[in-house]
């Protein structure tokens, strides 16, 4: 049996695989467990992630915080340190002076108010009701032109003939990307889950500056000239780069995890054939089935958070400037919240209690738009085929399956996945 203590959470393949057994180990040394290599508070229980989401670190106007936790990490972890000492129990005045030094810390989820309240107030420029109904009656007809090209076959691999362009080009749509550029960006952004030396957010945030650039010259009747023309909440001009920075943060966060989403979902229809017959029969199932597809593979798999003063969380004492890390797949099996936690519950009543997209003020913004993505996608793929599996020459038998997962502790996802109809 693995020593799990002994266990490298962010480099072991073996774990990065199937990380349950692990969460279990580490859930039953608390809700909270500080893990001895980084010093990392890994918060595997539901109730714990909860009071986490539930403090936002709300920043009054001079930049004095008054929340325990601070977001500034929340995408790199703990693995880049500040250039100052962080000492005390207050580490407030550090983290405004060093944040910039962290990776990924021009991206929205890793903002604190009210700064975070105004770059959301953009986003959400782009997720109005009326927009996202016009995206999801474009993605019944996409839905269908990526299923013609393989039906026939009746045999597809689901992550790259399906998930990857779906999402990709669903997105595009969504922002009013040109579709006369809809191939570049299919183009470059195809490497992105092969190629670790890929780099896609600096090609987005180029592409989006020529947009935003472009509609304030020349204002169109489109979405990106609406973005172009959107204020702050105060009434101020954002600078070219936070508009083109929300754009194409939106565009990068919003197909990587919704590939994952829809990989798992079908692989469960396909695995299940007696919950692919009751969805058959009954589509009204789809919404639940989703939701319990995310509390059971929850795509994101550690969110960071660091404490900027010295508190206490699950009954330990957690000193200022450490780094708290949410396990979702594991905080969505706590088996204090969720009756058999392990097993695929179609009927679980309580499925949408997962936090698969987050919570409170940084709640995934594309949480409505993945949702409806997988809608369309599973009710397609049964629309158009008679029955579902998975291929056994790809993946081997029922009982002794072979999937590769992504080699990261922060995604959880298959790489491929066969499927036969």
């Amino acid at each position: 049996m693995t020593d799990f203590a002994d266990v490298n959470f962010f480099r072991d393949r073996a774990v990065q695989d199937d990380p349950y057994p692990y969460f279990d180990w580490v859930r039953a040394q608390g809700p909270v467990w500080r893990e001895p290599r980084f010093g990392i508070f890994m918060v595997t229980g539901h109730p714990e992630a909860m009071q986490i989401y539930g403090d936002p670190a709300t920043f009054p106007a001079d930049e004095a915080a008054s929340g325990v936790y601070s977001s500034c990490n929340t995408v790199c972890g703990p693995f880049v340190p500040f250039s100052q000492p962080v000492e005390g129990d207050d580490i407030t005045d550090v983290i405004v002076q060093c944040r910039h030094e962290l990776p990924f810390s021009d991206q929205l989820p890793a903002f604190d108010p009210p700064n975070h309240t105004a770059h959301r107030h953009l986003l959400m420029r782009l997720l109005t009701p009326k927009r996202l109904k016009e995206n999801e009656e474009f993605m019944w007809t996409y839905a269908d032109r990526l299923i013609d090209g393989f039906v026939d076959d009746k045999r597809c691999e689901m992550v790259g003939d399906y998930a990857e362009p779906f999402t990709l080009t669903v997105i595009a749509d969504l922002e009013g990307v040109p579709e006369s550029d809809h191939s570049l960006f299919r183009d470059r952004l195809s490497t992105v889950h092969h190629d670790v030396g890929h780099k896609p957010l600096e090609f987005l945030y180029e592409r989006f500056r020529e947009y935003i650039e472009d509609r304030r010259r020349e204002p169109r009747n489109d979405i990106l000239s609406g973005l172009a023309a959107a204020t702050f909440p105060d009434g101020s001009t954002p600078e070219v780069g936070d508009a083109a920075l929300i754009a194409a943060n939106l565009f990068a966060g919003g197909q990587e995890t919704t590939v994952r989403l829809l990989s798992f979902a079908l692989r469960m229809l396909g695995e299940r054939p007696d919950l692919q017959e009751l969805v058959r029969a009954d589509r009204e199932r789809v919404p639940n089935f989703i939701e319990e597809t995310l509390r059971l593979e929850s795509p994101l798999r550690a969110q960071f958070r660091m404490a900027r003063v010295s508190t206490e969380l699950g009954g330990l004492e957690i000193p200022a400037g450490s780094s708290v890390m949410l396990a979702p797949g594991a905080c969505n099996r706590d088996p204090r919240v969720f009756e058999r936690p392990e097993e695929f519950d179609i009927d679980r009543a309580n499925a949408r209690q997962h936090i698969g997209f987050g919570h409170g003020i940084h709640t995934c913004a594309g949480a409505p738009l993945a949702r409806a993505e997988g809608r369309v996608t599973i009710n397609r793929f049964l629309d158009r085929t008679s029955s579902i599996a998975i291929d056994e020459a790809e993946h081997g038998p029922a009982g002794a399956r072979r999937y590769e997962y992504l080699p990261t502790y922060f995604l959880r996802g298959l790489q491929r996945l066969h499927l036969r109809f």
